[in-house]
C-alpha cells in the first residue's frame, strides 16, 4: 500500500495524469456525439455552480440556500448583454459583477447572522427573485422569459455549434476550478478554514469573521454569476423558472453527494445534478423524485464524506502501522500535534496580519511517578 502511494505522489506521474486529462478535454469534443457533448457542457455549467456553493458552505462553513439566485442572475445579465448588443467580453464581466455586487449586499446585512438566520435570508433569495423576474419583463421577459443566441461556432472553426460550447464550457469553467483551487489553498482558504471551524478563535487569532464569511459568500456569488454565464452559452434561454428554489436544494444535495470542501467534490456534484435525473427517468419517469430521495439516502449512507470519499473504502489505515488495532494513543503524540496545531494556526494568523498567537504552554505530565 506504501509503495502504490508513494507511485502516485511522483510529480512525474502527476504530470502525466494532467497531460492525459488536456488531450483528452482537447480530443473528446471532436469525438463525441452530439448528445454526449451537450450532456458534457450541462455537467460543466452545474459543477461550477455546486464550486460556488462549495466556497461558501464546504470551505466556510456558512449555510446558503440562495445559490441558483445568483445563478440565474447571471443568465439573466447574459441575455440583457446580448440582445443589448454588447461585446461579449462585457458581456461576461457584467455577467459575473451583477451577481457578485448582489451577493456582497447580501453578505453585509446577513454575515453577523449565524444558523437559522442566514439560512432564512438566502432561502429569501429565490424566492423574491421569481416573482421579481415575472414583474421586470422589459429587462427579463416576464414570464415567457429570454432567448439569447451568441455561442453559435464561428465559420472558420469548422466545428458543430455542440463542440464549440462544450470548449467555452471547458475554458471558462476549467479556469474558474483552478482559480478556485488556488484560492483554498492559499492564505484566504486557511482564513476560511479556520473561521469555518470556530468563529470565536479565528477572532481570537486575529481572523475577521465577517470580513471572510463577506468575501466567501461574494466570491460564491461571482462563481455563480459565470455558472450563469456557462448556463446561457448551453440553453442559450432563460425564464423566471431557472430560479426556482427547488433548484437550490438540488445544488446542495448535489454538493453534499460530490463532497463538501473538495475541488474534484464539486465536479462529482455537478454530474450527480445532471446524470442523476436522466437515469432515473430512464427507470421510470413517475417516480422520479421517489428514486432520487432514495439513492440520495443510499448514498449518504455508505459516504458520509461524499463521493470523494469513495478511495478510502479500500485503504487500510490500521495495515503497516506499528500498534495493533485499539491500543491507547501515545501521550507524548498527543502533545506534538496539539503544539504542531498551535504552531500552524500562529502561522496562519501571521500569513494574515493578525496578531501573534501568544505561545501555548504544554500541559502537566499525566504520568504518574
Amino acid at each position: 500500500m506504501a509503495s502504490t502511494t508513494e507511485f502516485w505522489s511522483r510529480p512525474w506521474v502527476r504530470w502525466a495524469w494532467i497531460g492525459l486529462v488536456v488531450v483528452l478535454l482537447a480530443v473528446g469534443p471532436l469525438i463525441l456525439p452530439e448528445f454526449a457533448n451537450q450532456t458534457i457542457a450541462r455537467i460543466g455549467v452545474f459543477a461550477v455552480a455546486v464550486l460556488g456553493l462549495n466556497v461558501v458552505m464546504g470551505y466556510t462553513g456558512q449555510v446558503s440556500l440562495g445559490q441558483i439566485f445568483f445563478v440565474g442572475a447571471g443568465a439573466y445579465a447574459t441575455a440583457f448583454g446580448v440582445n443589448a448588443g454588447w461585446n461579449i467580453a462585457l458581456v461576461f464581466l457584467f455577467a459575473g459583477v451583477l451577481p457578485a455586487v448582489l451577493g456582497l449586499l447580501v453578505a453585509l446585512a446577513a454575515a453577523r447572522l449565524g444558523g437559522l438566520a442566514i439560512a432564512m435570508v438566502t432561502i429569501a433569495l429565490p424566492l423574491v427573485g421569481l416573482p421579481l423576474a415575472k414583474r421586470l419583463s422589459d429587462f427579463t421577459g416576464g414570464s415567457q422569459g429570454t432567448s439569447a443566441r451568441f455561442s453559435d461556432a464561428p465559420e472558420w472553426t469548422g466545428l458543430y455549434d455542440d463542440q464549440w460550447q462544450l470548449y467555452i464550457v471547458i475554458l471558462i469553467g476549467g479556469i474558474t476550478f483552478l482559480l478556485t483551487r488556488n484560492l483554498v489553498r492559499g492564505k484566504y482558504g486557511r482564513a476560511f478554514a479556520i473561521v469555518k471551524g470556530n468563529e470565536a478563535v479565528a477572532a481570537s487569532m486575529g481572523v475577521s469573521p465577517y470580513r471572510y464569511k463577506v468575501l466567501a459568500f461574494t466570491i460564491a456569488s461571482l462563481i455563480g454569476g459565470v455558472s450563469g454565464f456557462l448556463y446561457m452559452v448551453v440553453i442559450q434561454y432563460t425564464s423566471p423558472e431557472t430560479l426556482h428554489f427547488g433548484h437550490s436544494i438540488e445544488l446542495l444535495a448535489s454538493m453534499v453527494i460530490g463532497g463538501a470542501g473538495s475541488i474534484i467534490g464539486s465536479l462529482l456534484g455537478g454530474v450527480w445534478y445532471v446524470v442523476l435525473p436522466q437515469i432515473t427517468n430512464l427507470i421510470d419517469p413517475n417516480i422520479t423524485a421517489m428514486l432520487q430521495g432514495a439513492i440520495l439516502l443510499v448514498v449518504l449512507f455508505v459516504l458520509p464524506g461524499g463521493l470523494v470519499s469513495l478511495p478510502r473504502l479500500w485503504r487500510r489505515p490500521d495495515r503497516g502501522s506499528g500498534s495493533p488495532r485499539g491500543a491507547a494513543p501515545n501521550v507524548d503524540a498527543k502533545r506534538t500535534d496539539a503544539a504542531a496545531s498551535v504552531a500552524g494556526a500562529s502561522a496562519v494568523a501571521d500569513a494574515l496580519g493578525g496578531p501573534p498567537t501568544p505561545p501555548s504552554t504544554p500541559p502537566p505530565s499525566t504520568t504518574q511517578s
